[in-house]
């Protein structure tokens, strides 16, 4: 979605952000990546408050989606802020799909930085079709049960369905994290249509 926000002087400013809800939800989600000294995000993160008014426009684009209809097995990468879209996917998932073979594997710098944690966790709780892997890059307490480091070919070969299966496979995240798993995924046997990507740019507010 895009936003648009206009200050009492008249000065626009407009970003765009992924949806995270599910397509039935009544209430529009939107993930919002804190960008020190922006110009949208801090306001959204801290400032806004129930009545202020903005402009949104969407929803954009209609290839990163997935439906009921659309099948499985799925796999779905996120790193960092890229777990919006894919949370869309899973809480869509949670409705229609119960049951279906589905892996994430979501990759942060820190604990901290995690999205969604409590419904990942209660997503998968429910349901012991979905297997939720996290990695930490940067900083990671000495308890930390799951993965460590950037996100490789090692590391999705231990958790990605085998290409015998005909998964369907979501990247989303920064351009370099998405370019290595989208290459990963097809040296490992995925057909490369069924891999989808969306790439974040290194800059600006989007998430």
């Amino acid at each position: 979605m895009d936003v648009r926000l206009t200050a009492a002087d008249g000065y626009q400013a407009q970003r765009s952000y992924s949806i995270a809800s599910a397509p039935a939800d009544a209430r529009l989600e939107l993930l919002v990546d804190q960008i020190p000294g922006g110009e949208v995000s801090p306001y959204l993160t801290e400032e806004v408050r129930t009545g202020d008014a903005f402009e949104i426009r969407g929803p954009i684009g209609g290839y990163f989606v997935w439906t009921a209809s659309n099948g499985g097995p799925l796999l779905l990468v996120a790193g960092g802020s890229g777990i919006a879209p894919l949370a869309s996917m899973l809480a869509s998932r949670a409705a229609t799909a119960v049951g279906l073979p589905t892996c994430v594997l979501y990759s942060v710098r820190s604990a901290q930085d995690l999205a969604f944690r409590q419904e990942l966790d209660s997503w998968a709780k429910q349901d012991p079709a979905l297997v939720v892997g996290l990695t930490l890059t940067r900083q990671a307490p000495p308890d930390w049960p799951g993965y460590r480091g950037r996100i490789s070919a090692e590391m999705l070969r231990a958790v990605a369905f085998p290409p015998s299966q005909s998964p369907l496979a979501y990247v989303c995240g920064p351009t370099a994290m998405v370019e290595v798993t989208a290459a990963a995924l097809v040296m490992l046997g995925y057909p490369s249509a069924r891999v989808r990507t969306e790439r974040f740019g290194p800059s600006g507010d989007n998430t």
